[in-house]
């Protein structure tokens, strides 16, 4: 269905919005390459798969890495669950198809079964500090938390680790109803790097895909994890 036909209105307002006013607003701007990676786990996180799979044509035209995609889905695993992730891989591998990108993605892991949990600790201590050193001693799934997440995901190659906490941190925005965690990964983005001002570009770029209450939300969480980190 032609939706700029049935729909002419509205998909010229949205265009409008999305690609002319949001993508150029003074002070919201980022690069190409965060701002796709962003927009794509932002609808990985708010289940957004038909626009997905519009979308992703596009950010890969405009010159995102096919190999940070491919790391943002596999990511998107620990924070969304299989059942929800397994759509994307399979638009994501579709649409790889349809453009002569190769699908396999292997050589990218840098732990072995043997080091995935010591590895994954560590990262949580370089990310969120000191009190995180024997947070996977508390129980079987932080130790989970320390082994698979950070372990199996973060130490990847493919994505710097502050893009890692970036799209984290649009998963958790994009679904709702996590903001605990969705400040703590604000704080573990602040630093690394990702300060404020920049979490609100993130957030920015994201709105028209997410909608304004959990736009708003993000921007409230970013504002406490500001606030103690300053603390």
């Amino acid at each position: 269905m032609n939706y700029y036909e049935t729909d002419s209105e509205f998909m010229n307002r949205f265009e409008h919005f999305a690609f002319d006013e949001v993508v150029n607003e003074e002070g919201q701007q980022l690069d190409t390459q965060d701002r796709w990676l962003a927009i794509l786990a932002a609808l990985a996180g708010c289940q957004g798969t038909d626009v997905y799979r519009q979308m992703l044509p596009r950010a890969l035209d405009e010159g995102i890495e096919p190999s940070a995609v491919k790391e943002m889905v596999y990511q998107s695993v620990d924070y969304l669950g299989m059942g929800r992730m397994w759509p994307f891989l399979q638009i994501t591998n579709e649409v790889f198809m349809e453009k002569g990108i190769p699908l396999t993605s292997a050589g990218n892991a840098t732990t072995t079964m043997e080091d995935r949990l010591e590895k994954g600790a560590q990262l949580q201590v370089d990310i969120f500090g000191e009190q995180m050193k024997d947070a996977w001693k508390t129980g079987h799934i932080n130790r989970w938390l320390a082994a698979n997440c950070f372990g199996d995901y973060y130490t990847r190659t493919g994505l710097s680790l502050a893009q890692r906490e970036m799209i984290t941190f649009c998963f958790l925005m994009a679904q709702g109803g996590c903001e605990p965690q969705l400040t703590g990964h604000a704080q573990g983005n602040m630093n690394l790097g990702n300060d404020k001002a920049f979490l609100v570009r993130v957030v920015s770029q994201c709105l028209p895909y997410i909608g304004y209450p959990r736009s708003l939300n993000a921007i409230t969480c970013i504002n406490k994890a500001a606030e103690l980190n300053e603390a």
